[in-house]
């Protein structure tokens, strides 16, 4: 595996001699394996004035030919699918299999959006005396959009792959932590013939990057896939220049397991929900909330899943769970672990650093958890599954809504009646009943409150990647 060499993409041309901004580490071994380079201030205004070119081209391109690009980088994308691999797994820690899912999903973003397109239909509105309204859907303009480490190709997927969709062009912030992937995932559009300035890359000062591309009067929409914190100071920045934003940010996710289901059965499924890429994405299972009569049987399964997940390098046969993404996440693991049983909570599976080099945590289980536990007020995102008895599914239906977050949510009962109540009461974006799963291309994908604004996937992204114009036209003559 040769880790390429990073650049920014502007104006379809990528550029390398710049100061370095950061290194890249592989988290399972900690060794450098790259830089990559800081934008200048120069560098951003060429990108929004390439930006706004490219807007002007693509706006104008026919929705077959965009639909045709989009269809070519797909094909490239799967084609590329086992170089990019490999160094998709260095600079993020992952599993092979995991990142491989990752890319087909990324893929799949793209065929989707590539056939709803050809549906971005307008309408003509019934009206009064001698006038006749049309309402059409133009492309917003150029898009910002931010990205984070944890799924560095998939979230620029649904990014680009929305923004080429309905005309837009984009420029493309991706995480330093995890360049390589999305500037592979870039180069697939480069080779599938995508004019100069509709995608453009920068990497920089992550403050002095969202000043520059968010104040800007040239971009028209603002995306993040990141943590509310960032998505609240993006949306303050936004309101300068009086545009809208898209935000896809932290969840919390409960998971409400009701009496007379299969304890163990659940367990399993929860482990690999709770565990594949080391808990590190939005929609993973966070708190269970499992009813008394099973919850001792739940916990048990659920440990014993914990105690034989087998962790690793993620290029090792065999390995389930790779390493966390770098320090941060490490430490923060132990944090919440250390504040958990210094409550009260239990540990009865892992609960510590595995080895001595690498990012590596045990997947672990905390059995009766206080509600004022900091794992049970901030997003977890890692390896650990909180667990707490409740005496009724209203008390965990009061519980799973008590924090401003709602991103996603899981209900696992036999009670149809209870079903049809919790999953129209559990304020979430999506909810997944009797399984664990998350929307893909096909389905909007969002959240509630501090969870976000706007949707991501489905006919619905045409809501936030166009505006609608109503054009009005008097039928006599003048």
């Amino acid at each position: 595996m040769t880790y390429p060499r990073i650049g920014l993409l502007i104006d379809g041309t990528w550029i390398y001699d710049r100061p370095t901004l950061c290194n890249v580490e592989n988290p399972s071994t900690e060794e450098i394996i790259g830089t990559v380079p800081r934008a200048s201030a120069e560098d951003l205004t060429a990108a929004l004035n390439s930006s706004a070119r490219g807007f002007d081209i693509w706006r104008k391109t026919p929705p077959a030919a965009r639909a045709a690009l989009m269809r070519r980088a797909a094909a490239l994308v799967r084609e590329r699918a086992e170089a990019i691999a490999p160094i998709f797994v260095a600079e993020s820690g992952r599993t092979l299999t995991e990142v491989r899912n990752e890319i087909e999903r990324s893929a799949t973003f793209l065929d989707w959006d590539q056939e709803e397109l050809k549906r971005n239909y307008g309408r003509i509105v019934p009206s009064e005396g001698q006038f006749t309204q049309m309402v059409i859907r133009e492309p917003i303009g150029p898009v910002a959009a931010f990205t984070p480490w944890n799924v560095p190709m998939s979230a620029p997927s649904r990014k680009i792959s929305a923004s080429l969709a309905t005309g837009c062009s984009i420029i493309l912030k991706p995480s330093s932590e995890t360049p390589a992937t999305a500037c592979l995932f870039a180069q697939c559009f480069l080779d599938a013939g995508l004019p100069p300035g509709v995608l453009n890359v920068v990497f920089g000062d992550s403050d002095e990057v969202s000043r520059a591309l968010v104040l800007s009067p040239i971009t028209r929409l603002v995306t993040l896939t990141g943590s509310t914190h960032v998505g609240k100071h993006l949306s303050r920045l936004a309101v300068e220049t009086m545009k809208p934003v898209l935000m896809e940010l932290g969840g919390h996710a409960p998971v409400l397991i009701d009496e007379g289901v299969d304890p163990v059965g659940v367990a399993k499924l929860a482990a690999n929900w709770k565990f594949r890429m080391g808990g590190q994405f939005c929609s993973a299972a966070s708190r269970f909330l499992v009813h008394k009569s099973v919850y001792a049987d739940f916990v048990a399964a659920l440990s014993e899943e914990a105690r034989n997940w087998k962790t690793g390098d993620g290029f090792t046969p065999g390995v389930m769970m790779g390493a966390l993404a770098n320090r941060r996440r490490l430490a923060a693991m132990e944090a919440f672990v250390a504040d958990a049983t210094a409550r009260g909570a239990r540990v009865t599976a892992g609960g510590a650093r595995l080895g001595n080099r690498g990012w590596f945590f045990q997947p672990t289980v905390l059995a009766d958890v206080p509600l004022d536990a900091q794992i049970m007020v901030d997003e977890t995102f890692g390896p650990i599954a909180p667990c707490v008895a409740v005496d009724s599914m209203d008390q965990a239906l009061q519980i799973g809504n008590a924090l401003p977050m709602g991103l996603a949510g899981f209900v696992f009962t036999n009670d149809m009646a209870m079903a049809d109540h919790l999953t129209h009461e559990l304020q979430a974006g999506s909810i997944a009943l009797n399984c664990f799963t998350s929307p893909g291309a096909e389905a909007p994908f969002g959240g509630y409150r501090d969870s976000g604004i706007g949707r991501e996937g489905g006919p619905e992204m045409h809501h936030s990647y166009t505006v609608a114009k109503t054009i009005a036209e008097r039928r006599a003559r003048v």
